[in-house]
């Protein structure tokens, strides 16, 4: 199973466009290339053709896009990335572009339900634990923990 069949069950079974569930989908695995380490996580992304590309296409690292606004939600996270290191900064863009997405919470929760049972059917259920639970936090967010 690759990358598009996950967005396209996930577009489904969420409700959500394919142009908005594929940035949903890139963004988590964005965020768990980032803060999940290991072999787990390389094994993880090998398991799931294109799930490496798409996470960055929307890596939650990169710079802002120019003229993408900035304010005080970039400031923000730049202040709370600079004193948590990256993994955590990660996780707040993360989080912070999942709202941008125009998405409410039971939406973003839907789509990171269906997600990670599509990554269990990919990756196997032990090595998708595996990846969540070295981002505990993500877990919580997504209301999967």
């Amino acid at each position: 199973m690759d990358i598009q069949n996950i967005v396209s069950t996930v577009s489904q079974k969420a409700g959500l466009d394919q142009a908005t569930t594929e940035k949903v989908v890139g963004t988590i695995f964005s965020v768990l290339e980032h803060e999940a380490e290991g072999t787990s996580a390389t094994s993880f992304f090998a398991k799931i053709p294109g799930a490496d590309a798409l996470a960055q296409k929307y890596d939650v690292m990169a710079a802002a896009p120019a003229g993408g606004g900035g304010g005080f939600l970039s400031s923000l996270q730049g202040a709370l990335g600079g004193v948590l290191g990256e993994k955590a900064g990660a996780l707040v863009n993360g989080l912070a572009a999942l709202k941008a997405s125009g998405l409410d919470m039971a939406q973003i929760q839907k789509a990171g339900e269906t997600l990670v049972q599509q990554a269990e059917a990919a990756a196997g259920p032990d090595l998708t634990n595996q990846v969540l639970g070295s981002v505990p936090s993500l877990k919580s967010h997504l209301g999967l923990g």
